[in-house]
């Protein structure tokens, strides 16, 4: 019998690719969006790729009753990738208590219907933000948490805080958090991709929409950062490769191979690029200009981080195949078909 995994988020940017990756290794996929920030549409591209269109909910998890019924109704869930969350750094500093009621009464609601309904597994999508600015780099799993520099990262923070204090308490139930760094490119079809309502929060929509003419300038935030050219330095992952490493988690929870009931894992390249060396690898690869300029540095933002990835390699047996110039020009080839 086929496993059946509960995807929150699924019509979103990591959630499209991993429903994706998932339907592609065989299992039953049923996905929960409230297509806050998505389209209802990317269940036509993922049925296109996969050949298989996942059931749909459309719902705000924090609509306790609405979730229940969805689980008293689906039965049999196996294990659920929770990705359903605001994400903005520079939204949640202008709007903190959206952030922590969407963030984590979605969560608690989660895990107490995973109690009720007997549902032993939950890989949660973290971030690198749970570690503030790092003293040292690159970041390894037991680089201690500083402060988050936003509501955003506070949010993951204390997500993690609730699945670490929810698996002790409840010992059938297991969980895997994936702490990764910042995803960028598309689905090598050029079907699915990252498409953000409204102005784009990330570096990658805003370079590929100015460079499309969507856009009439990026603003590059900050330039006196203490880097080699002054920009901010982040570890850029393809999608794909991000996708791929929950397939495993799910997998290791499902087949009990996890060391503990709370595991998390670093998911990312351990390259750390500036926003000017991602400008100009997306012109290399792509032979187009992207009209930027220097501006002032933005709330919520630290100066660099980079992952230290080898316990994720080792545990998990996953690694990040694609490197900068693919990511670049996936995404361009997928911001070309986007109407």
């Amino acid at each position: 019998m086929q496993k059946k995994i509960l995807v929150t988020g699924g019509t979103g940017y990591i959630g499209s690719h991993t429903v994706v990756e998932l339907i592609k290794e065989g299992f039953e996929v049923v996905v929960i969006d409230n297509l806050s920030n998505s389209k209802v549409e990317v269940l036509d591209k993922i049925e296109k790729i996969t050949g298989t269109k996942p059931v749909f909910y459309q719902f705000d998890l924090c609509d306790f009753e609405r979730l229940e019924a969805c689980f008293k109704k689906e039965g049999n869930i196996s294990s659920i990738i929770h990705f359903a969350a605001s994400k903005a750094v520079g939204e949640s500093v202008e709007k903190p208590l959206l952030y922590y009621r969407n963030n984590l009464q979605s969560l608690v609601n989660l895990l107490e219907l995973m109690r009720k309904y007997h549902v032993p597994d939950i890989v949660f999508s973290s971030s690198c933000t749970v570690y503030g600015q790092p003293d040292k780099l690159p970041v390894t799993e037991s680089t201690p948490y500083q402060i988050a520099e936003s509501p955003y990262g506070n949010t993951k923070q204390i997500g993690e805080e609730i699945l670490k204090d929810t698996c002790k308490a409840h010992s059938e139930i297991k969980s895997i958090a994936l702490r990764y760094f910042n995803p960028v490119g598309a689905h090598e079809s050029a079907l699915i991709g990252e498409l953000p309502l409204g102005t784009p929060n990330n570096l990658v929509p805003f370079i590929t929409q100015t460079a499309a003419g969507i856009r009439e300038q990026l603003s590059v935030f900050g330039s006196d950062y203490n880097t080699p050219d002054g920009t901010a330095v982040r570890d850029y992952i393809h999608v794909v490769d991000l996708a791929k490493a929950h397939v495993i988690s799910v997998k290791r929870l499902l087949e009990n191979l996890n060391k503990s009931n709370f595991e998390f894992f670093n998911i990312g390249t351990g390259n750390g690029y500036s926003v000017l060396q991602t400008i100009q690898t997306f012109e290399r690869v792509n032979g187009v200009k992207v009209n930027y300029k220097l501006v002032d540095r933005r709330p919520g933002d630290i100066e660099q981080i980079f992952a230290d990835t080898s316990f994720a390699n080792k545990e998990l047996g996953w690694k990040a195949e694609k490197g900068l110039e693919e990511m670049m020009s996936s995404a361009w080839k997928w911001q070309q078909t986007v109407k």
